[in-house]
């Protein structure tokens, strides 16, 4: 602003070449090249959004980008799938069908042989932690032993608790390199989980005995019998569960939670749950 007979044109016509102009056109190269990278992070963010929202994409390819200018990504026909996901949270090379294939050709030839039930789901689960059929549900080898003692009639009232032996069993018996540890160990898993359940099949009885202790002098039409068989069937139960099951209303259920005694888990004045633990 001090000279203001100079004009800004005539200013730029006396710098030397190749020093400020050249800095200010590589400046704006620097610009423009920091404007598409920053472009094509907002379409991956876009395509990210878009992708998490529940959109199928096509499968991306080295000729075809996926992503368009604006960020939309190019949708697949609706007879392709694609998992997004992709590597990150799955093994690739992982052969699941032809794992599951395996591990039932394993348990076919259980079925033929001539051996204890219980031995058959011990080398049942073992063929499963061996090889490893599904790879993010591999907690269903456990389900699937216990189904299969359910279906030769071993234990036909319920799913066998084999976890809850398991605990019991310490690891380097059950990753033992050595199959007849292991089977071992899952032997002992067994008894343990049995042991486990005769004991709270004792509790349970001991706790309906004191409980029905409460019915003596009450009228035929009383809900404390429904409560009780309520409370032995739940782990935990709530005002507003047993109002549900019993048809009462919530102070009705806490006036019979009151009359039968039963132990408050919550420790809270809101949201409070009753149960045997």
């Amino acid at each position: 602003g001090q000279d203001g007979d100079e004009s800004i044109a005539g200013k730029a016509a006396a710098w030397p070449v190749g020093s400020a102009g050249d800095s200010l056109a590589e400046d704006t190269g620097q610009e423009d090249a920091l404007a598409e990278e920053l472009a094509e992070i907002d379409a991956v963010l876009a395509r990210s959004s878009r992708l998490l929202a529940g959109e199928k994409f096509a499968p991306r390819s080295a000729d075809s980008p996926d992503v368009d200018a604006a960020g939309r990504g190019t949708k697949a026909p609706e007879t392709a799938s694609f998992d997004g996901f992709g590597p990150l949270i799955r093994d690739l090379d992982w052969d699941e069908d032809q794992r599951l294939a395996d591990w039932l050709a394993v348990v076919d030839n259980l079925r033929g042989e001539n051996m204890p039930a219980l031995l058959q789901a011990a080398i049942a689960w073992e063929a499963w932690q061996d090889i490893e059929p599904l790879q993010h549900q591999h907690w269903l080898g456990t389900l699937l032993g216990a189904a299969l003692l359910r279906q030769t009639g071993k234990v036909g009232s319920h799913l066998f608790c084999l976890n809850a032996g398991l605990r019991m069993v310490p690891r380097e018996r059950r990753k033992s390199p050595v199959r007849t540890t292991r089977l071992l160990a899952v032997l002992g898993a067994f008894a343990e989980a049995a042991s486990a359940g005769l004991k709270e099949l004792d509790r349970l009885a001991l706790a309906k005995g004191q409980m029905e202790r409460r019915l003596r002098k009450r009228r035929k039409n009383s809900s404390l019998p429904a409560l009780i068989d309520l409370v032995l069937a739940r782990p935990v139960v709530s005002a507003g569960l047993i109002a549900a099951e019993l048809k009462v209303t919530q102070r009705a259920a806490l006036g019979l939670v009151s009359e039968l005694g039963i132990r408050e888990v919550t420790g809270r004045g809101r949201y409070r749950a009753w149960g045997f633990v």
